[in-house]
């Protein structure tokens, strides 16, 4: 049996992690997770509940440069979900209106790139995993991505990113996501999985008996119709989208639904109010399993599970990048 080690930076609730496991586990492997960061404590509680006895940083911008060999443990692959807020569409525009700066100069999260950066070029893991929102790639015309395709391909074999899509990979979600891979060595081309177009209605991802604190109030469902008309009247896309059990996938479903659940609000009927998801239904949407543990109020598990990576989408990522490492001749450590 062979062992690969892993750290995992901006955990969130372990979502790279968990489809990092799943795709090991297939492959006969066994894992070892050596590190994970994570700022937020309501995560870190999820993440915990999960992930017991893992190494933690909290904050990875507390580890300095001349320090991350000695904080920081050997391992063999890399998984990084970076913050995305400054490069979202949302997000810009927030920003932009509090005149704030965003993408690579956001001092607060849009520069924590070059952290990891910092600890791949010093610590040299043989394959690396980033993942963020589809606007990366357009973003200032595309410059912020090539300018950090070109940081990482220094030391590193780095494949052209793709855009995947978790409606393609049997969620129920509309939900693309970049994802940047880098190896240490090269053999052939990268490959990126081939997605599985497996059929998928919403349906399948409900409750079966969903509770009723989750129908939204007369005042708030009128509110959505009101908002959804005076947007249309000035041009803005933006409004509530009902979502039936046969339909194929919902929305992208984002760390704001928690406020109004405009992105996904189900169906339940002629003359009545329609419900939110509930927050193990969003999970789901986002490939958890069951099992998942999610031991926070509701409010905070939908910011989680908003900003949590495709659980199925990550899974087949590694297997290949996995297969890859093998066939480049990467040793991997044996288990004690």
């Amino acid at each position: 049996m062979k062992r690969i080690t892993s750290i995992d930076l901006f955990a969130g609730v372990g979502g790279m992690r968990l489809a990092l496991e799943r795709a090991i586990k297939k492959l006969r492997l066994s894992h070892k997770c050596k590190l994970h960061s994570e700022i937020n404590l309501y995560c870190r509680h999820t993440y915990d509940e999960n992930f017991p006895n893992t190494p933690l940083i909290k904050d990875i911008k507390e580890v300095k440069s001349e320090r991350i060999n000695k904080e920081i443990p050997d391992h063999d692959i890399l998984l990084a979900g970076f913050p995305c807020q400054p490069f979202s569409k949302a997000g810009i525009s927030k920003r932009k209106s509090l005149n704030m700066k965003h993408g690579l100069e956001d001092t607060k999260q849009g520069n924590l790139f070059f952290n990891i950066l910092d600890i791949i070029n010093k610590k040299k893991p043989k394959a690396f995993i980033l993942e963020n929102v589809e606007n990366l790639k357009f973003y200032s015309n595309g410059k912020v991505l090539e300018k950090i395709l070109k940081s990482l391909r220094r030391n590193y074999y780095v494949p052209a990113p793709e855009i995947l899509d978790a409606q393609d990979f049997g969620l129920a979600q509309r939900r693309k996501r970049i994802f940047i891979l880098g190896f240490l060595n090269k053999n052939d081309d990268f490959k990126y999985p081939e997605p599985t177009y497996q059929k998928t209605k919403v349906a399948d991802f409900l409750d079966k008996y969903p509770k009723k604190k989750y129908i939204i109030s007369d005042l708030l469902w009128k509110s959505h119709q009101i908002r959804k008309i005076r947007n249309k009247k000035a041009g803005k896309g933006f409004g509530y989208k009902l979502t039936y059990s046969k339909d194929k996938y919902t929305r992208t479903i984002s760390s704001r639904y928690f406020k109004d659940g405009g992105e996904c609000l189900i169906y339940r009927g002629e003359g009545k109010n329609p419900r939110k998801l509930s927050p193990k239904e969003v999970f789901r949407l986002q490939g958890f399993p069951e099992n998942f543990k999610i031991p926070v109020s509701d409010n905070q598990a939908y910011r989680q599970a908003g900003n949590a990576v495709p659980i199925n989408v990550v899974e087949k990522i590694c297997s290949n990048v996995i297969r890859y490492m093998v066939s480049s001749s990467v040793v991997i450590k044996n288990a004690a």
